[in-house]
């Protein structure tokens, strides 16, 4: 990546993903954030420059600098993306932390976060704009949406497949072939042994209907 990044949202996700970028050696060029009681403070060396929707730090975008979308509230982060996708009709980069093996043969995305120690396996394929947390694996030929939200530790098995906004909580067991529905929520800690329907929140062991 030649550009710098301007990451949108200077909360905690924000943070991280520039700590993984300059890990990189990728320049950030600062953060554009709602809050307007942190326009003109600093992370680090860094300002938080506006407004994400400010025309004066969007139209680098696409020219001067990439994007990353650094907020992990799925509702907020699709609308950012879809500000970025139609103001300047380009994807956000990827912010993907060195100690993360993804086998060749995976298909990753546009707009993730994957954070250190990630383990992404053979023909595994990952949507856009999904974060995978701390030490998750995506084992084998196993398939994730778009806004997949993948908590730490946790396990995807080998041929699975997670519809579209799905949220799985830290340390969460996906058993081989269980397949997903859109919009579900697996509770932290959960092992899923059974398909789950769209829209469904279910926890425990073996994970139950909540």
């Amino acid at each position: 990546m030649e550009n710098p990044v301007i990451i949108f949202g200077a909360n905690a996700l924000g943070r991280a993903a520039k700590e993984i970028f300059e890990s990189n050696d990728i320049i950030v060029y600062g953060f554009l954030d709602d809050n307007e009681e942190l326009h003109g403070q600093t992370l680090g060396e860094l300002s938080i420059l506006g407004r994400t929707d400010d025309d004066g730090f969007l139209k680098l975008i696409g020219k001067k600098c990439e994007a990353f979308i650094g907020v992990d509230d799925r509702q907020l982060r699709k609308g950012l993306v879809k500000l970025i996708k139609e103001r300047r009709k380009m994807m956000p980069v990827n912010a993907i932390h060195s100690n993360t093996e993804i086998a060749p043969s995976a298909s990753v995305g546009h707009g993730e976060f994957i954070n250190s120690g990630v383990i992404i396996g053979a023909n595994a394929k990952i949507g856009d704009h999904c974060m995978i947390h701390t030490n998750a694996t995506i084992d084998f030929s196993a398939k994730l949406g778009d806004l997949v939200q993948v908590g730490p530790g946790s396990v995807v098995g080998s041929e699975a497949e997670i519809g579209d906004n799905v949220f799985l909580g830290s340390g969460v067991t996906i058993v081989p072939g269980i397949k997903v529905g859109k919009d579900a929520r697996i509770g932290a800690g959960s092992v899923v042994i059974a398909d789950v329907a769209d829209g469904e929140t279910v926890f425990g062991n073996p994970a139950a209907k909540v």
